[in-house]
């Protein structure tokens, strides 16, 4: 499959969980899934909302010269109504009088004393914010299936709840595979390398709303392997690192079949991790990720976090990639959509692509602080072009 084809094809099968739920802390609940629908508890704004620092007047008065009869602030009140030719000094975000049915803003007026003289004309609603314009009173501010951030939460907050109901937090085993791996805290011989991938998929998943269970090496045998699977199998979702390229030792996909797996795809046209499986055994998900750290640092984010989000209870899991141009010439082989480690600089609007020795360079990876992602269609750009760019 292409890229976008298998994208398409994890959000299609995988179908947002919402089994159960739990109530907890509004303040916790950065980062969770919301499960019910949230209200507003009255109109927002409750009142007509000044949007200016200046004069609450009627607007057929002006142009003209108006009495000041008295002065509004944020959290107060004026207890009176706006007759012809008066007004009512008023800050931002202060109730509008009533009879009132514009702001001029202060810089548009001259004062002498308690007069003020506004020469340009005002059209009836402007500079301030209606009644109910943001949310009606039992309008759903909020739905089940949002991811909350800090707009969410700050939004929980307006409208008083100090607790919400949440899905559950997935739980997704991490089964790393081959005889080359050893745990990070052991001195490797020569030939071998510490589990990198299991501690940095750990961390992806975590990012995506899940609760990661880093399982013991699975070595390549066929035993080995299988005892691991079953027992990935008893999580939510299964993360399997390495084994599942065409080697006389990866033995993967083999136990899969075994098991009785429904294979959605075993390799997609994308650089690095070309060789990924997607799968089911019944009701359970699986992906077979390549064993190269880049490789599986980029297939988790590309699709297996939207797995995660899925299984957490997201209705739309996002994939943000955005634009900026290279500072330097770049050509690729076409063919493929290749997912590259680059820098962006601060501001976001140049990408440089970082020199690499390959899919297992993890210093490069640590460099980077994106990739930029090269079309299959494209075989070249200038500097200067722009190109897409996911960030890390």
């Amino acid at each position: 499959m292409t890229f976008d084809e298998a994208r398409a094809c994890v959000l299609r099968e995988v179908l947002p969980r919402r089994i159960e739920h739990e109530e907890i802390a509004t303040l916790d609940a950065a980062g969770r899934v919301l499960a019910e629908d949230v209200p507003a508890d009255r109109d927002y704004p409750p009142f007509h909302r000044s949007a200016r620092d200046g004069f609450a007047v009627r607007a057929d008065d002006i142009p003209g010269e108006l009495q000041v009869v008295g002065e509004v602030r944020a959290g107060g009140f004026y207890d009176g109504e706006i007759n012809a030719g008066r007004a009512v000094e008023i800050m931002t975000g202060a109730p509008l009088p009533r009879g009132a049915d514009a702001v001029v803003m202060v810089e548009h007026v001259q004062r002498r004393e308690n007069r003020v003289a506004i020469s340009r004309s005002i059209q009836s609603g402007e500079n301030f914010t209606p009644r109910g314009t943001e949310a009606k009173r039992g309008e759903a501010v909020l739905r089940a299936g949002r991811k909350l951030g800090y707009a969410e939460i700050g939004l929980l907050a307006m409208v008083g709840r100090e607790r919400v109901q949440v899905y559950p937090r997935p739980r997704v085993a991490i089964l790393p595979t081959g005889d080359e791996i050893v745990e990070a805290g052991e001195t490797p011989l020569p030939f071998q390398i510490r589990n990198s991938n299991a501690w940095s998929l750990a961390v992806q998943v975590r990012r995506a709303g899940g609760t990661p269970e880093i399982l013991p090496i699975a070595r390549d045998s066929y035993e080995s392997t299988r005892t691991s699977i079953e027992c990935g199998l008893a999580s939510d979702l299964l993360l399997l690192s390495g084994g599942v390229s065409a080697g006389k030792y990866d033995i993967v996909e083999q136990v899969l079949a075994d098991l009785g797996a429904k294979f959605f795809f075993t390799r997609v046209k994308i650089q690095p991790g070309q060789p990924l499986v997607f799968g089911c055994i019944g009701e359970k998900f699986f992906f077979g990720l390549p064993g190269n750290p880049a490789s599986t640092m980029v297939t988790f984010e590309l699709f297996a976090r939207a797995a995660v989000e899925r299984l957490a209870g997201c209705a739309e899991p996002l994939l943000t990639l955005l634009r900026a141009r290279l500072t330097r010439d770049f050509h690729h082989k076409p063919g493929l959509t290749r997912f590259l480690p680059a820098r962006l600089y601060k501001d976001g609007s140049l990408i440089e692509p970082l020199g690499w020795q390959g899919s297992g360079d993890i210093p490069a990876l640590a460099r980077a602080n994106a990739f930029l992602v090269a079309e299959a269609d494209r075989e070249s750009w200038m500097e200067g072009d722009d190109i897409r760019v996911l960030l890390k």
